[in-house]
This record gives C-alpha cells, sequence and structure tokens, in this order.
C-alpha cells in the first residue's frame, strides 16, 4: 500500500499534521487563515467550503478535522463571557459524513462529539496533560492515562507567583517564562507560542493515524 492520503480541515499551524505524516500519510491541510509554518501541503480555503478546496482535491483516503474550540472550551467562557463563538462540530460532521472516508473530530473533552476516545500527554510520556477528545467513524481503542509517570517537572508562573509542576501549562499567554518550556512539553518545536497555544500533541495524531492505517489496509 502507498502512503495513503490525509485531508486535514483546520489545519492551523500543523500539530496534528505532523503525527498524520509520522504515521504513514501524506497530508493537505486547509484553513481560512495563511499558516505559514504549516509543514506541508496547504490550501487557504474555508473548511465548510469544499467548493473551495473540493475542485482540487485528488482522491483522498481519510479526514480530520479540529474544528475551533471556543465555543465548547471551559477556559474560553470563563474568561470571555458574553461573547458568541461559532458552534462548528456539527457541520463540520455532517460534512465529513457526506464524503463517506474514514474521519477523526478533535476537540476540547466538552464538546459534544460523539462516543469520543479521550487522549491524554501522559499516555505518550510528554510534559502535558491536554485531554482531547476523539470522535471517529471507525473503531478506536485507547491506552491509559499515566499522570503520575512523568518525571520531568515544570517551572509554572500563575500571577507573578512560581511554582512546580509535572505538567506544563500550555494556553494563552504562559505566564511569560512558563512559554519557554512549551516546544518540549509538547513535542512540537516550529510553532510560535501562540501556535502551540492552539495545538495538539504530535504524538496524539501518530497514534490514531496508526491506527487508521490498519482500519484501512483491512479495508483493501
Amino acid at each position: 500500500m502507498t502512503r495513503p492520503r490525509l485531508l486535514d480541515l483546520y489545519c492551523g499551524a500543523g500539530g496534528a499534521a505532523k503525527g498524520y505524516h509520522d504515521a504513514g500519510f501524506d497530508v493537505v491541510g486547509v484553513d481560512h487563515v495563511p499558516q505559514p509554518n504549516y509543514p506541508y501541503e496547504f490550501w487557504l480555503a474555508d473548511a465548510l467550503d469544499p467548493d473551495t478546496w473540493g475542485i482540487r482535491a485528488q482522491p483522498f483516503d481519510a479526514a480530520h478535522a479540529s474544528p475551533p474550540c471556543q465555543a465548547y472550551s471551559t477556559l474560553t467562557k470563563g474568561t470571555n463571557k458574553g461573547r458568541e463563538y461559532p458552534e462548528l462540530i456539527a457541520p463540520t460532521r455532517a460534512l465529513l459524513e457526506a464524503t463517506g472516508l474514514p474521519y477523526v473530530i478533535e476537540n476540547v473533552p466538552t464538546a459534544p462529539l460523539r462516543d469520543p476516545v479521550t487522549l491524554c500527554g501522559s499516555m505518550f510520556g510528554l510534559g502535558v496533560r491536554r485531554h482531547r477528545g476523539f470522535e471517529t467513524n471507525w473503531p478506536l481503542l485507547v491506552p491509559q492515562c499515566q499522570h503520575g509517570s512523568v518525571p520531568k517537572q515544570y517551572k509554572l508562573y500563575r500571577h507573578g507567583v512560581e511554582y512546580v509542576s509535572r505538567f506544563a501549562s500550555v494556553y494563552g499567554s504562559g505566564g511569560g517564562k512558563a512559554m519557554a518550556d512549551w516546544p518540549e512539553a509538547m513535542g512540537i518545536d516550529w510553532m510560535t507560542s501562540s501556535e502551540l497555544a492552539e495545538a495538539i500533541p504530535p504524538a496524539y495524531t501518530e497514534y490514531v493515524g496508526g491506527m487508521l492505517i490498519d482500519q484501512l489496509r483491512r479495508a483493501a
């Protein structure tokens, strides 16, 4: 089997894409915002408007989507009271179901995903917990969290006070000095701090992508 092609919607700077590439996929990213740090082929287009990218699409074997999470994030709701964010999971699911492809939708644990599998950085020896849900239309197995297994300690800063944690907190502005640990904790070395705050670790999708390739091989 040659390298299968995966469509990466709402691709951002490519955290998910790197994992799928390492698992064996050729990846094409789609985002409505330019992503100069995206490491693979990139199309500037609206993820929910296939007329803007579908006419250029060669056949794909699978699809991944990471719709913006602000509408579902408890952190966002706590810091942006009264602000409305679009809820994009349902229309994204409808689009993916219409393709007939095996798909993955990734989002925060509080998002309205269907029977999601939750992945955590501790499952892969990373310095973040960063729980994320993965909805699939194919069987995805999940390892166990290992919150006590990460030996490294990170210096974090909250309201100017330094404290130590086994896990880095990768969100927002990072409290200044704490951002220096983000690339190592996330397993990402090509993004800006603001891109890291929005990304998922490639280890997650390398795991998902390995199982997805097995699924494609069985179907073939």
